[in-house]
């Protein structure tokens, strides 16, 4: 073979192998160029997590927010646990006041989010005007008096007092003070006599 031969088949090979080689880096170039912008376009738009629990539902955060009013040392809105009772409550609100009538509190009800409680001052601390609506702010709460606290209303009963408890135990709290119709045994006059000394 002649030597010019030779020389030429030597000299394509390393253009070969040149071309080869730039290919590559080429391609190494572009696909870190694809990796660094996937990568700054992830950390441009974030994604915000939400918690999922056991059963692949989104978890709740379990605090609930309940407004704590009347006898106690420091009203005010406050967050609980998601377990939490009355008891938490009125703790949380630094206790009670001397004149505070927790025979109209249950102490041991479960609380719901978004709840106002109001402890009501004790019929002994009242002023005796001669009114015969209820201590404290003038309205008893149906959804936190016990038994006790409802007999004190006209025409209200033991029996017709554990059934609005009882009521309120299945249905859950009363949306209004005009729910109580569906109480079995509260009609429309007798709602009427009640209806300005209760509240929701």
């Amino acid at each position: 073979m002649p030597a010019t031969d030779s020389a030429s088949a030597i000299t394509g090979r390393s253009r070969l192998r040149l071309s080869i080689g730039a290919a590559v880096v080429l391609g190494l170039v572009v696909l870190s160029a694809a990796v660094g912008l996937g990568i700054m376009r992830g950390q441009a738009q974030p994604v915000q997590t939400v918690p999922i629990n056991a059963s692949g539902e989104a978890a709740v955060s379990g605090e609930l927010y309940v407004h704590v009013l009347g006898q106690v040392t420091h009203p005010g809105l406050y967050v609980l646990d998601g377990d939490a009772r009355v008891v938490d409550a009125l703790a949380a609100a630094g206790g009670t006041l001397d004149d505070a009538d927790l025979q109209a509190v249950n102490l041991a009800r479960p609380l719901s989010d978004g709840e106002q409680l109001i402890v009501p001052v004790s019929a002994a601390a009242a002023p005796e005007d001669g009114s015969s609506t209820p201590a404290g702010d003038g309205l008893i709460d149906l959804n936190n008096a016990d038994q006790a606290a409802l007999e004190t209303l006209p025409r209200i009963g033991p029996a017709l007092a554990k059934r609005i408890i009882d009521w309120r135990e299945t249905n859950g709290r009363f949306q209004s003070v005009e729910d109580l119709i569906a109480v079995p045994g509260i009609g429309d006059k007798l709602l009427a006599g009640i209806r300005d000394l209760v509240r929701v």
